[in-house]
């Protein structure tokens, strides 16, 4: 198992999808996965250390293992299968120890409540981590194929053609 920390949670500007990144620990490898907006907002407020005046779902869920005496030991993201994670959340109550089946962003959104840790297992890491890509807006301008005056030349069309002779008053 190789552990995890959560990185952050994006959303996407193109289709407003959210995606939480899990990043190695000690590593260079990332895992990202795309989870609900509900979820993405759980992760977020304790990420940011917002509180609440009332417990999320996940706040309540964490209050129930805790009244019945059990505790939140670990997270495990297990298995990647038809492009769906799956995660287990262990407990221990009573002595034993159980692994209660779970989607990953309510996993992680109880991991970061608790504060346990989180792991990969290592074929998940294996096939579905990554490590990130250079960013493209290092490139410089001899590496673009357009000069910087190509690039923003629609909207100077854009503002040459516009009448702003009532702005002068």
């Amino acid at each position: 198992m190789i552990p995890v920390t959560i990185e952050s949670v994006r959303v996407s500007l193109v289709s407003q999808q959210r995606v939480v990144i899990l990043a190695e620990t000690g590593g260079d490898r990332y895992l990202p996965i795309f989870i609900g907006a509900f979820e993405a907002d759980a992760i977020t407020v304790r990420l940011q250390g917002a509180a609440l005046w009332r417990p999320m779902t996940h706040d309540l869920l964490l209050r129930c293992i805790s009244q019945l005496g059990g505790e939140v030991l670990r997270v495990v993201i297990t298995e990647l299968r038809n492009d769906t994670f799956f995660a287990n959340i262990h407990v221990r109550q009573n002595g034993e120890e159980h692994a209660i089946d779970s989607r990953p962003s309510d996993a992680l959104a109880l991991a970061i409540r608790a504060g346990v840790p989180v792991y990969v297992s290592d074929a998940v890491m294996d096939q579905a981590g990554g490590f990130p890509d250079p960013a493209p807006w290092l490139e410089t301008p001899a590496e673009t194929s357009e000069s910087p005056e190509e690039d923003v030349g629609i909207f100077r069309d854009f503002i040459d053609s516009m009448d702003l002779g009532d702005l002068e008053e």
